[in-house]
């Protein structure tokens, strides 16, 4: 890639066998229907490669997310998996895009989903609060009943006409296996409280990948503890989890490769940053991608120190939260490819300050 294009922009390398790995990892590890959450990185090249590894259903927050999907595959299922939406999406989604999933977390939240689908036609999730201390952030803050409130929603769900079913959602960037089964452990009670039984229990997102500093279980570990603790779940014949991996699908297939356009002392500036490629490293959570360095196309190996590396941005703070070790006499015209950048960077980059790459190549094997 570095031969062929000479980049002088920052480049975004999909790696489809590294996509078409994670996915086969989670269709047969997970025991239940895999979602691929779109916010984790919408780029069609991710889209495709993760079509062809079999992903056929689709965690979508918006009417934007459900028609890129839709129009794109016929056969893909999506799920509007936000508790609140813009007027008219719900509608839209159901009438123009046979979307039947729906997500509410509290009563007015019900009556104006109501107001825009056939009940009828339609599942519709209650979404639980829950939390758990290994998650590095708490997605429970924002959406979320409380559980003792959630037997009541459900009742009003299915009052409506609609299948009512249950979701939650125990963090971001999940430490420990133990969250989803303490987080089915409050589902199971909270369900046991119904005159009625589900058939679907949405377990959310939040499942890791390992970073430089950041060590985490193997997804195997997860699953393990996820099917151990369903078997105590009140479903009905035929009920089944369904999950919504992001990161765990899209992070390690993708690397993102920079120039270093100057060098002072032990500090480089590149040309992507914390308003590009980078802006995840601004929140809790790893703060490390692995890196190779490359001269004319070839590997640059040799002592390594620790630099600062800043963005191209006018902006002070647009700089990688952590020093950065690299060769001792890395130089102007450089590259660096940032592995496993693959989640949360091209859904997310701005356009500040006028710097903004649409360079997304395959590289393939």
């Amino acid at each position: 890639m570095l031969a062929s294009l000479e980049p002088v922009a920052p480049v975004y390398c999909v790696h489809p066998e590294r996509l078409a790995s994670a996915a086969d990892e989670f269709l047969t590890g997970f025991p239940g229907r895999v979602l691929y959450a779109v916010k984790a990185n919408n780029d069609p090249t991710v889209l495709d490669a993760l079509y062809a590894a079999g992903i056929r259903h689709y965690d979508c927050a918006s009417l934007r997310e459900i028609e890129a999907i839709a129009t794109r595959y016929a056969d893909a299922k999506c799920y509007f998996m936000s508790p609140v939406r813009f007027p008219g999406d719900a509608a839209a989604a159901f009438d123009s895009h046979g979307v039947r999933h729906f997500m509410a977390d509290s009563e007015p939240a019900i009556a104006d989903l109501l107001g825009e689908i056939d009940a009828a036609r339609c599942v519709v999730f209650a979404r639980m609060a829950v939390s758990h201390e290994s998650a590095v952030e708490d997605l429970s803050s924002k959406y979320g009943a409380p559980p003792d409130e959630v037997p009541a929603i459900l009742e009003r769900i299915r009052e409506s006409g609609a299948e009512p079913a249950l979701a939650f959602n125990v963090g971001s960037g999940v430490r420990s296996p133990a969250a989803y089964a303490h987080a089915i452990d409050v589902a199971s009670e909270t369900l046991s409280q119904l005159p009625f039984k589900v058939r679907l229990i949405d377990i959310g997102g939040g499942f890791p990948r390992p970073y430089p500093g950041f060590e985490v279980p193997p997804l195997a570990e997860f699953f393990t503890s996820i099917r151990e603790a369903m078997q105590a779940l009140p479903l009905t014949t035929g009920g089944e989890l369904l999950a919504e991996p992001g990161r765990s699908l899209c992070a390690t297939g993708m690397s993102t490769v920079v120039r270093v356009l100057l060098r002072k002392h032990d500090r480089i500036y590149v040309n992507d940053g914390m308003y590009g490629g980078f802006w995840e490293l601004r929140f809790d959570g790893h703060k490390q991608h692995p890196v190779t360095v490359y001269r004319n196309g070839k590997t640059l190996d040799g002592a390594v120190t620790p630099f600062v590396v800043f963005g191209p941005t006018c902006d002070s703070t647009d700089r990688l939260p952590e020093r950065v070790s690299l060769p001792q006499d890395i130089a102007v015209g450089d590259h660096i490819a940032f592995d496993c950048t693959g989640a949360y960077s091209l859904s997310g980059r701005t356009d500040f300050n006028g710097f903004y790459s649409d360079a997304v190549v395959t590289v393939s094997r």
